[in-house]
């Protein structure tokens, strides 16, 4: 059904401060970075919020001000830095603040502090309006605007409704993917990408963010999708995820669901804040917790949107929804036996559409580390011969003439051990070894 891939390109972009191309629109995020030959301080304000981060020559610190309240934070495992620090970055992802230093070309988080504990809410769009920014001491080559990502992770090509990629005036493939930022998926954010299919190199076009119960955020795992002569963004509202707590159940948490735009501004330039709704997608008969990495492609009339589904967090498996609208989806099929299964892809092939997906190590022995390929009824037809990297990279097929390039991303981190899981990945790319085959 498809050739077999080789890896032909590894990159990671990283960017902590992207200057901003729409100073109107508040961002879910902001990022300031200098140069240091010694002891600086940056800080953002808004309003009687100062949120400040201080590196000494040594360590680094940050201390968050609001009204007449002032507290200081410093990791005492992380905050001490090696010599040679080339850069002090201060950043807002979400609700986290984080401090960081590059070191030998790399990034290390030094110190953070979830603002929402504090009883900051920065993804207020009247608190992100009267963001500022500011810089004392040795700061020199200063940055600002938005911040940038740690790695990407979730791409997917932006397409057409009927599934062809929508290619750039130039040739170029345009993809969405997650920007990763320094901790867990709330400090993420969508960003879109120009890749040029011969040389493979990736530049940076605009950012994603979505209003949704009256704040901004980052929300990712997204797809773009061009409609006549408007954009359908659907995306997984990992923005305001908060995991169960499994130590007290009685705890507040936030599910994962996915929530659907519409624009006739060109998306695929410059950021943007969408104002975002929930898309329903059925869940009939499945235990079902949460749902997320909405893929969506209209065939003979109806659409099709390939979803994942969690029994719990985290174990998830892939989904299909038709209907003759969005509004109007009903269950398809759905893939149960998989326990660590997503990246629902939908690849039109040979007149019909195929599904594809990634099944993580955490599945059942037979199906792990290894990228299936399904029927519209979630038959197994196939399996996608490319190279399973690690954490669970996506089936993102590209077709090039008589061949394919799959996009994919690893699990590798970026920014040192104190942010955790989420700063991952490194993208991947492959190419097919031989002519398309349908």
């Amino acid at each position: 059904m498809f050739p077999e891939f080789e890896i032909v390109r590894r990159q990671r972009p990283i960017t902590i401060a992207v200057e901003s191309t729409s100073p109107s629109r508040p961002a879910a995020n902001a990022a300031i970075e200098a140069a240091c030959a010694g002891p600086v301080t940056l800080t953002f304000t808004s309003g009687e919020d100062v949120l400040t981060g201080v590196f000494d020559g040594r360590r680094v610190s940050l201390a968050v001000t609001t009204g007449a309240r002032r507290t200081s934070h410093a990791s005492r495992r992380h905050g001490r830095t090696g010599r040679g620090v080339e850069r002090f970055a201060l950043t807002l992802t979400g609700t986290m603040l984080t401090a960081l230093t590059q070191e030998g070309g790399e990034w290390v988080a030094r110190a953070r502090v979830d603002l929402s504990e504090l009883g900051i809410e920065p993804r207020d769009e009247s608190w992100l309006a009267r963001l500022s920014t500011g810089h004392e001491g040795a700061a020199e080559n200063v940055r600002t605007g938005a911040f940038g990502q740690l790695g990407l992770r979730d791409i997917r090509v932006v397409t057409y409704a009927d599934g062809s990629p929508f290619l750039d005036d130039d040739g170029s493939v345009l993809l969405t993917a997650t920007s990763a930022g320094p901790g867990f998926f709330p400090t993420a954010h969508t960003s879109v990408w120009a890749l040029d299919p011969a040389t493979y190199d990736m530049v940076h076009r605009g950012a994603l963010y979505f209003r949704r119960d009256g704040l901004v955020y980052g929300d990712h795992a997204t797809h773009l999708v061009r409609d006549g002569d408007e954009w359908l963004v659907t995306t997984s509202t990992w923005g305001g995820f908060k995991a169960p707590d499994k130590t007290d159940p009685s705890k507040p948490w936030s599910p994962v669901g996915v929530a659907i735009a519409r624009s006739r501004a060109d998306l695929t330039r410059g950021e943007h804040v969408l104002d975002a709704a929930p898309l329903a997608l059925p869940t009939d008969g499945v235990a079902s917790v949460g749902v997320w990495d909405p893929h969506l492609v209209r065939h003979d009339g109806e659409w099709l949107v390939g979803y994942v589904s969690a029994r719990k967090y985290f174990d998830f498996h892939p989904m299909l929804a038709t209907g003759p609208s969005l509004d109007a989806l009903s269950l398809r099929a759905a893939r149960t036996d998989r326990t660590a299964t997503e990246g629902t892809t939908l690849v039109p092939l040979g007149g019909t559409v195929v599904v594809g997906a990634s099944d993580g190590r955490d599945n059942p022995r037979r199906v792990r580390a290894r990228y299936p390929i399904f029927d519209l009824d979630l038959n197994e037809v196939a399996e996608l011969r490319s190279e399973y990297v690690t954490n669970l990279p996506w089936p993102t097929l590209i077709p090039l003439g008589e061949e394919w390039l799959h996009v994919a991303f690893d699990g590798t981190p970026h920014g040192g051990r104190l942010p955790g899981y989420g700063t991952h990945g490194e993208v991947v790319l492959s190419r097919s070894t031989r002519g398309r085959s349908d």
